[in-house]
Order: structure tokens, then sequence, then C-alpha cells
């Protein structure tokens, strides 16, 4: 493998290490709790440090897939059959889509329970419309909870659920709450249930980090968090000064991490780009003589990056 491939491939590699360095950041109590109140109107108004203690256990970070059939797991205990959310190990099932965070938050009240995913988005996806998708995952996360959260035809037992989508490097701050509205079309008859359990909620992060503004409190929390331009002192003064969130170690090292990986894959942006216009061009035909005369290298070096290409792709 010659040195540009292997760049490409260790770019690659960098990348995943940042996107699974960011989803734990994300995943912290404290950064949620902000999102808690922000987004689900029973936790408006609130101290997001009170709102920690209602999200329950940890939140599953990129361990549920998301494919019909393999969202729930069952087993037995003292005689009883368990459905839970199939968090098996990372390694069984390579290569399936999962939620990047999937965690339950305790109502006020102590008896009712809201199911919250999170997903991060490096950029609006070109390849699909994004809201598609996220209405397809919040329907992923209403549908599997038969079995798990209620069984047989017990339908009024069907929790809430919000699907909170982070998108980076947008044009301008946004957040849209998009769900279900009821347009009485004739008649005046008033249809029982429960209006409110699929919520989808779209958060788009504009590149440039914005000043203290109550309106963007949480834009300037997750454009920090998520920043690939702000050093480690920088992003921990934000999150721990401004917000008052806690900095544990992990996180300190998350921070650490997702700072120098990102460093590296500038560094190797070049390479790997490079290394995509080769496997585009021949895609597109171009063979491997033509493609070396086009872009000034060895054929050799085109010869090894064509096929090694699925390396450089995934």
């Amino acid at each position: 493998m010659d040195t540009e491939l292997k760049n490409a491939v260790k770019a690659a590699d960098k990348k995943a290490q940042y996107d699974e360095s960011a989803k734990r950041l994300l995943g912290q109590k404290g950064i949620l709790a902000h999102i808690l109140v922000k987004t689900v109107d029973e936790f408006k108004g609130m101290n997001p440090k009170e709102v920690v203690s209602y999200i329950e256990g940890q939140p599953y970070i990129s361990t549920v897939p998301v494919e019909p059939g393999l969202t729930n797991t069952s087993s037995e205990k003292d005689g009883q059959r368990i459905i839970g959310f199939n968090s098996e190990s990372g390694e069984i099932n390579e290569g399936l889509v999962r939620f990047d965070i999937v965690f339950y938050v305790q109502m006020k009240d102590g008896l009712s329970q809201i199911i919250i995913n999170v997903e991060a988005q490096k950029d609006e996806p070109k390849g699909y419309e994004i809201l598609n998708r996220a209405i397809f995952y919040v329907s992923r996360l209403i549908s599997s909870q038969k079995e798990r959260d209620f069984e047989n035809s017990g339908y009024d037992d069907i929790k809430r659920v919000y699907s909170i989508w982070v998108c980076m490097n947008m044009d301008e701050n946004c957040m849209n709450h998009i769900h279900l509205t009821n347009d009485n079309v004739l008649g005046s008859y008033e249809w029982k249930g429960k209006m409110d359990l699929l919520n989808i909620v779209m958060i788009g992060l504009a590149e440039e980090l914005p000043g203290h503004d109550e309106r963007y409190e949480l834009h300037r929390l997750l454009g920090a968090l998520l920043s690939r331009e702000l050093t480690i002192d920088e992003k921990l003064n934000i999150i721990g000064n401004e917000y008052d969130i806690p900095i544990e170690e992990s996180f300190r090292k998350d921070v650490s991490v997702m700072c120098n990986l990102s460093q590296g894959i500038e560094d190797k942006g070049i390479a790997i780009g490079e290394a995509r216009i080769i496997i585009s061009m021949h895609n597109n035909g171009f063979t491997a003589e033509q493609i070396a005369a086009a872009t000034d290298k060895d054929i050799k070096d085109i010869e090894i990056i064509i096929g090694g290409k699925e390396l450089v792709t995934k």
C-alpha cells in the first residue's frame, strides 16, 4: 500500500475515531440535559443540573441497531422473558446502522417515560433528504416499543419519542420541531389518542460560533463542543465556565482526542480527497493510464488506489 493510500485510510480511521468521540461527548448527561431543556416542553425553563437526574441509566451510544427486527433483544431471567434494547458488542453484525444515542427519560410525575434519540451529522447529506431519515428513525423508535414497552394491543402505553438531529456546518443557526397535527377536514369529531407521541427536532449549527444570546444558548454549547476550530482550553472554558457543566477526566480526554484528531483529519484531507477523485474517475470509465496522465501521478500509484477503493470510500 503506497503512502497516499495509507494516508487516505488513516484519515478515514481518524474520522471514525473523531465521530465516536463526538458521540461520547454528546452522550454526557450534562450535555443531554441542556438539549432536553431546549427541546422537551416539560423541561423548558428548568436548570439543566436538575434535569440530569431524570435521565435513566447510561445512554446507549452506537450500540442499538436501527434495522427492523434488530432494535430489540430478548433474554430469560427467573423464568421470565425480558425484552430490551439490543446492545450487543459492536463486533457482532458489523456494518449495521445504529442509533447514535438512545436513552429513557423519567417525567416529573415519576410515572411516565419518554424515549430520546440524538443523532449527529457533520453537514446536511447530499444523497438523501435528512428529514426522511429522521422520520424513519422516529418511526422505528415507536414501532420497536411493541413487546418491549407495551404488549399485545396496549397501544395506550406507547411512550412519547423525540428524535433530535444536530447538523453541523449549516448556513445558519436554526431549530425546528416537526410533529403531528390534526386538521378537521369535515365535522368536529374528536378522535381519542395522543397527538404528541412522535417528535422530530432538527438543530442546525452554523460554522461560526454564536455569541452570548439566550436564543442561541444551545447552539453555542453544541457548536463549541463539536467545533474543529477551537482549542481544547477554549472548548473547556465555554463548556465548564459558561454552562457550569462538570468537566470529568473522561470528558476532558474526549475533548482532547477530538481536537487532536481534527488536526490529523485536516492534515490528511488532501490525500483522501485526491484518492476519492481518482476512484471517481475510475468509476466513470477512465483507464489507469488516462487518470495518471490527468493527475500527473505514477500509474502504479493509481492502480494501488483503485485496488484499495473499498477502504477509501467507506
